[in-house]
């Protein structure tokens, strides 16, 4: 059994798994966010609750492990960032430790359970608060010693002239510590801000003006239409690069089909291969992704010997 854990900002998710297709949510418990002795402490306890000793423990954080050092960093989790996590963590608990990062894990669930079944190439998208990714091939993640291949969200994509009529994008500070990212212009929050620049004194949330390019309206439709183009660039450089399948897409954004529509059509139009097929899909995992995708790990590095 892998006992996994989604590691989230306010509350640590826990799984038992068996399998990639039995995997058992067991609820979840408060992160002390703060404390890495009382962090430890959670997750002992539910290594003591656990129906039987656990072979490794798997697990999905919100950042990213440097594959030369080991030493991961997790904004949301400061007592997690700057130590060589996998190691403190198997140190601490006294079982072999397998760490991904949350967008990793997620589409390491649609490639097994959801929407990249039977695809050797699956890129996992996130359209959320901000844009992440992570890139299987058959069955594996790219970087499966850490790293940030799949994050195609960041690199400046602004200064530049766009749309019709023509708009000069501003550069948006990002939170990876640069400017004008595509994360910071498509994420939901970058959304936002770009209604706000293209019609000023709007204030909508993202559902907001997604709900009202659903509607036809001018001004929602106008911040649609530049927000596709903005993000068909990019995209589709990502898939002429690798060759993906399928693109499963997770995150707030992704909860509108039609705007995932959209984006696939537009896609589908620029990229060197072309098909009549949809390429860019909404997620399928309808168990927690996080846990699936942990669980995956842990199987894996027990496969392998690990």
């Amino acid at each position: 059994m892998i006992l996994c854990f989604d590691i989230g900002g306010s509350a640590i998710k826990i799984g038992h798994a068996y399998a990639v297709d039995d995997l058992r949510p067991q609820g979840r418990v408060p992160t002390p966010g703060h404390d890495f002795a009382a962090f430890t402490e959670a997750l002992r306890a539910a290594i003591a609750s656990a129906p039987e000793p656990p072979a490794r423990l798997a697990f999905s954080i919100a950042g990213a492990v440097d594959p030369a050092t080991g030493h991961a960093t997790v904004a949301n989790i400061p007592c997690l960032g700057g130590r060589p996590l996998a190691h403190d963590l198997s140190a601490a608990l006294g079982l072999p430790v397998d760490l991904g990062n949350d967008a990793d894990c997620f589409a390491l669930a649609e490639a097994a359970i959801g929407a990249g079944r039977g695809h050797e190439v699956v890129l996992g998208v996130i359209l959320g608060t901000g844009i992440g990714g992570g890139l299987v091939v058959r069955g594996r993640l790219i970087n499966a010693a850490g790293g940030v291949a799949g994050e195609w969200g960041h690199g400046a994509v602004a200064q530049r002239v766009v749309g019709d009529p023509p708009v000069v994008l501003p550069a948006f500070p990002c939170g990876c510590g640069s400017s004008g990212c595509l994360d910071a212009v498509c994420g939901a929050r970058g959304l936002e801000r770009l209604h706000s620049y293209l019609h000023p004194g709007a204030v909508l949330d993202c559902p907001a003006i997604v709900a009202g390019w659903e509607a036809d309206r001018a001004e929602e439709s106008r911040s649609i239409a530049l927000w596709l183009e903005i993000l068909t660039g990019p995209l589709t450089m990502v898939q002429n690069m690798i060759g993906a399948g399928i693109i499963a897409v997770g995150g707030g954004l992704a909860n509108s089909r039609p705007l995932v529509a959209a984006l696939d059509l537009a896609v589908r139009d620029k990229v060197l291969w072309k098909r009549d097929q949809p390429l860019i899909v909404p997620a399928e995992c309808r168990i927690e992704p996080g846990l699936v995708g942990a669980a995956i790990l842990g199987l894996n590095s027990l496969r392998d010997g690990g």
